[in-house]
């Protein structure tokens, strides 16, 4: 069985310094995507967004950053956050500290923020407490699974809705193969929440 949550063992860290989730008094739901920006995709959901009055937290990929400009500049344009999610979307487990720090810091030749999501989760303890100083990590409470070729759109709307609740910290991605399902399951999963009242937010207030 997939599990939508990150490992156990994250609840070990500092929520001062890593977040999987945000509970609070209102209805809110703060919806991510990763990879990104990415022309084919991007766009589009921002275009989704927008018609919901939706806002989210974008962890973008520096290298894409730097071939996509325009695309940057529309996230920015339209109110959403930025994070940083590595210059070449390295996998900590399988990198030297210090070329993954390299790696984050690289992205700063093009955008700068305090956000940071670790690609596929991983990172070792080391590369924790070198970047923590500088980045709050955010995690998620509920990964759709949106870019496993085995997922539905109707499977992933479904993982989206029966896991989300107030405070959610919720991961999509803004990449060529996640975009039928994130086509399919954002403006539905939006209405669903919308209508029993929730709003949906940026961490811009982490930073």
């Amino acid at each position: 069985m997939r599990s939508v949550r990150p490992p156990f063992f994250i609840r070990w860290f500092s929520p001062d310094y890593l977040v999987c989730d945000l509970p609070g008094p209102g209805k809110v739901i703060y919806l991510t995507f990763d990879d990104g920006p990415v022309p084919e995709a991007t766009p589009e959901i921002l275009d989704i967004l927008a018609r919901f009055g939706a806002r989210a937290t974008f962890f973008m990929v520096g290298d894409n950053v730097r071939r996509y400009p325009d695309v940057y500049d529309r996230v920015k344009r339209d109110g959403h956050a930025i994070g940083n999610h590595t210059y070449h979307h390295l996998n900590g487990w399988h990198t030297a500290p210090g070329l993954y720090m390299h790696d984050v810091h690289r992205c700063r030749d093009f955008f700068d923020t305090k956000l940071f999501r670790p690609p596929y989760g991983r990172f070792t303890p080391v590369q924790y407490f070198l970047l923590r100083k500088e980045f709050r990590f955010i995690l998620w409470s509920v990964l759709t699974y949106d870019f496993h070729r085995n997922t539905t759109p109707e499977q992933c709307l479904e993982t989206a809705i029966s896991n989300t609740g107030n405070g959610s910290v919720v991961v999509f991605h803004d990449s060529l193969k996640s975009l039928e399902n994130v086509r399919y399951t954002l403006p539905r999963f939006l209405e669903h929440f919308m209508t029993l009242g929730y709003s949906f937010q940026s961490l811009a207030h982490l930073e």
